[in-house]
């Protein structure tokens, strides 16, 4: 099946992508060493130039050459030089694009070196963030780093409200939010501040109320199935009821507008951990807080999204076994724990977690939690057009221009179309 996918990708984009890239790097340099390519995205590119010393010192023979890629040029870089049979020995990849990566054939099946590796396993990370980089049923990606979604509030106005702990039910959530906006005075605030332009919280509750947001193996969106919709009107009665704010407009920034108590809680990931600490005042320091998200049930954590940054090695590289000496380095402990100092990128190495660095942070521990409670996005190459579409959908729905069951109709006719070609080439596999 994974060659036949290949077929459909490369059909719509090797043609757009056709001009090769000089080759990436040489296989050796003067002094005979092998010399190892590796694409990081973003600032991890410059802070991984910190680790290679330490790589380069234990392994004298082997070389590695760090190239920055800005997260914006990303994706279509790895393209073209997919197209142009330029892409490096391995690269820094966000675990939502394994699968596409992976049905171009381009990455490496790594059950052979997992299966023989003494630092890698996968009993050593989190099930769910593990599971990101599995396709059928053999791995093509290790994770690097983690990434999660879940719920920072203002711990001193939920208290006001009568909360003195964080909602762990939807039941609980929706009435400390009643409570939170009962107790602004006419003022115009609110208990969330829950954005359309982020597709996120509509997916983790859809996920949370039992939806597999897609139908008949990815053929068909399922977004107007019972599950989802339940999920998804839970969430737009927090515009109806005006416990969110409807738009963006108003929120200039995040976290002025959590200080300032315009809205007291705000769905986000663990980057915002160095934001907060750095944007609040000095006299709230003490007043913000992370907690696991809440569920529909009384099932503690809610299900969460399976995120992060995982190292794969790609298929033409002529110096693997040296390539997976150094994913196998960045795959340590220590080097985790290194990474998540310079970088503040939590480490997807369970061990890292017991260090006192992390155990001792109040606002890391609710993502250990968390962590254990999360599940991939769906594995196509089609997800990002379609979170686009569920955006779209929302932004509808929040300002009344679209009832819910309107919306998510025109989602799914929408998805449906996003998946045709994937629906006629499945078909075509069946028959054949």
């Amino acid at each position: 099946m994974r060659s036949l996918h290949a077929e459909i990708v490369r059909t719509l984009l090797v043609p757009v992508f056709f001009i090769a890239f000089v080759a990436a790097g040489c296989g050796s340099d003067r002094s005979g060493a092998v010399t190892v390519t590796f694409w990081a995205m973003g600032n991890e590119g410059e802070h991984v130039q910190r680790l290679v010393p330490g790589f380069e010192e234990r392994h004298p023979g082997i070389k590695v050459k760090v190239q920055q890629i800005p997260w914006t040029a990303a994706h279509e870089k790895l393209l073209t030089a997919f197209a142009g049979n330029s892409l490096p020995d391995a690269c820094q990849l966000g675990n939502t694009w394994v699968p596409e990566f992976t049905l171009l054939d381009a990455l490496e099946n790594l059950d052979r070196w997992t299966d023989e590796s003494a630092v890698v396993d996968p009993d050593d990370y989190f099930s769910g963030i593990w599971e990101t980089n599995v396709i059928g049923r053999s791995v093509y990606g290790i994770p690097w780093y983690v990434d999660t979604r879940l719920l920072y509030y203002r711990s001193d106005l939920l208290a006001e409200a009568g909360y003195t702990a964080p909602p762990r039910t939807w039941e609980e959530w929706h009435d400390v939010s009643v409570k939170l906006r009962e107790r602004s005075g006419g003022e115009e605030r609110y208990a969330m501040f829950l954005p359309t332009n982020e597709w996120v919280p509509f997916v983790v509750a859809g996920l949370q109320g039992g939806s597999t947001l897609l139908r008949d193996e990815g053929r068909y969106g399922d977004f107007s199935g019972s599950e989802f919709s339940s999920s998804f009107k839970f969430l737009m009665s927090f515009y109806r009821e005006k416990l969110a704010p409807v738009g963006i407009t108003r929120v200039t920034s995040i976290y002025q507008g959590m200080a300032e108590g315009y809205f007291a809680m705000y769905i986000t990931g663990p980057w915002n951990i160095g934001e907060f600490s750095r944007r609040f005042p000095k006299e709230l320091q003490d007043s913000w807080m992370t907690a696991p998200m809440p569920g529909p049930d009384t099932t503690y954590p809610g299900i969460s999204l399976a995120g992060g940054s995982s190292l794969v090695l790609f298929q033409h590289s002529e110096r693997k076994a040296e390539t997976w000496k150094f994913i196998e380095y960045l795959s340590e402990p220590q080097q985790q724990l290194a990474f998540y100092t310079i970088t503040g990128n939590l480490p997807a190495r369970l061990e890292a977690w017991k260090d006192t660095v992390l155990a001792k942070n109040r606002y890391v521990r609710a993502f250990y939690e968390q962590l254990n409670r999360v599940v991939p996005t769906p594995k196509i190459p089609e997800w990002e057009q379609i979170t686009m579409k569920i955006q779209q959908y929302a932004e509808a729905a929040s300002r009344e221009t679209m009832s819910v069951e309107e919306a998510l109709a025109a989602l799914d006719r929408d998805v449906d179309r996003i998946l045709e070609k994937r629906r006629w080439m499945m078909e075509r596999a069946d028959r054949d």
